[in-house]
């Protein structure tokens, strides 16, 4: 407790540091402050009265993301999410289109020129979002909206839009002016936001009746708390390649000969493989949702079950397979040898090039399949939660989409914090070692 108040002392006497915190929280209770400003002519209470069942599916999913602004018929309804499908499609053009990749390779000005056209990419998705998230969440409820006229659209629209945008900016600004990244930030701040009415949820229904009392609630933690150590290791786990460069007599002063090495992630897919498994597990359903023929009904019935054994199978495999696609197109083994052989540096006992190439590609391969077996455990958790009776809010947060977004986000953020410490030659946030960041944590069987 001491060590911690003198960290927190410290934090307090770096000027920089204290500045980008206080601007990060005060850009957040803005981001939060907005969300419980709903639409305009939009009845808040007769619009929560209709939202009092818990949302499931990809609704449930984005109102975690929003910070319940999503069921509010806030003006930031859409939230962030139109950005992080932007991102994604432009990721995915720079794995598909020459000018996109070259764009990535440019340094700064291709990166300003992939942020422009992220931006008005943002806007038209959200344009073309928030026409249906009027319709399906605010005006398909009665009561809900007096006067939904052409005009009333119109501005709910442009809000939406205006919204979306306010939102990237402060994201932006937090990442420029706070610490941490912005876009992560902004997300973490939506998730954990839920999780005080979640746990108030679990604790009520836990001392009710036969809900099992605080024991099973301390359990229920206890689990929490061994699923999180968890996650943390998928997050910073890592595989060393040791790499020795070559010595080299510059004048009078030898240069090189040190050994160094390459970090491999065993997760380096992160949670990309989680959404698009998600995203591909709702399109059937959304097409088959057009249809009346009985097989499809059935079909439909067993895949909207999300924590039923069928979905949670499918879901797993699908984690798995994109766990693999994405590491293949986000590390490329080709490259990093290259890279080593220009310059001088090689894997002891491994030839230069080709070989190097196939040894990397090789550790690779063997360590995606224990990070993706792991990745797809901890995204179907939620589901053997709510088998112990764990209600569906509080089972959100024992894996999934929610928890990894969590660790990695907290994880960086407290990183950057002890950067500045001992940058200015202070201890850092544990006593008796850093914190290890993504890429530093090796394991050494993998």
């Amino acid at each position: 407790m001491k060590n911690l108040i003198n960290t927190l002392k410290n934090i307090w006497k770096i000027d920089d540091l204290r500045t980008r915190i206080l601007n990060t929280l005060g850009l957040v209770l803005v981001y939060r402050l907005g969300s419980y400003i709903v639409l305009p002519g939009v009845n808040s209470e007769v619009l929560s009265a209709a939202n009092k069942s818990a949302n499931e599916g990809i609704v449930g999913l984005i109102n975690i993301f929003a910070g319940g602004a999503f069921s509010r018929a806030s003006i930031f309804g859409l939230g962030i999410m139109p950005y992080i499908s932007a991102s994604i499609v432009v990721q995915l053009l720079g794995m598909a289109l020459p000018y996109f990749r070259k764009l990535q390779m440019s340094g700064e000005s291709g990166r300003k020129k992939i942020n422009q056209i992220t931006r008005f990419l943002t806007v038209g998705i959200t344009v073309l979002q928030a026409p249906g998230y009027i319709a399906t969440q605010i005006t398909n409820k009665v009561g809900v909206v007096g006067d939904s006229g052409p005009f009333w659209y119109f501005q709910s629209i442009l809000i939406l839009v205006t919204g979306t945008m306010f939102v990237m900016w402060l994201g932006e600004k937090i990442t420029d002016k706070g610490i941490g990244n912005g876009i992560s930030i902004i997300i973490m701040i939506g998730i954990i936001a839920r999780l005080p009415f979640a746990f108030v949820s679990e604790f009520g229904s836990r001392l009710s009746g036969d809900g099992g009392g605080l024991i099973m609630l301390l359990i229920e933690l206890v689990a929490l708390l061994g699923i999180i150590m968890g996650t943390i290791m998928l997050v910073q786990g890592t595989r060393k390649i040791p790499v020795q460069f070559a010595k080299k007599i510059v004048g009078n002063k030898q240069t090189g000969g040190v050994r160094q090495y390459i970090p491999l992630k065993v997760n380096a897919a992160g949670v990309m493989p989680i959404i698009f498994a998600q995203a591909i597990m709702f399109i059937p359903l959304t097409i088959a949702g057009f249809s009346e023929s009985e097989a499809l009904t059935g079909f439909v019935r067993t895949f909207s079950n999300h924590y039923g054994f069928w979905y949670n199978l499918v879901f797993a495999i699908l984690i798995i397979v994109f766990t693999y696609f994405y590491t293949a197109i986000t590390v490329n083994p080709n490259q990093m040898a290259e890279d080593m052989k220009r310059n001088g540096g090689f894997v002891p006992g491994v030839v230069p090039g080709m070989k190097t190439a196939e040894f990397i590609d090789t550790i690779m391969s063997r360590i995606t399949l224990p990070g993706s077996i792991f990745l797809a455990l901890i995204a179907i958790l939620p589901a053997f939660a709510v088998i112990i009776n764990v209600s569906p809010e509080f089972a959100q947060f024992y894996g999934g989409t929610s928890l990894l977004i969590l660790v990695g986000v907290v994880l960086d953020t407290l990183q950057q914090i002890e950067s500045h410490l001992l940058m200015r030659h202070y201890d850092g946030l544990m006593e008796g070692g850093r914190i290890k960041g993504r890429s530093s944590m090796s394991m050494t069987n993998a």
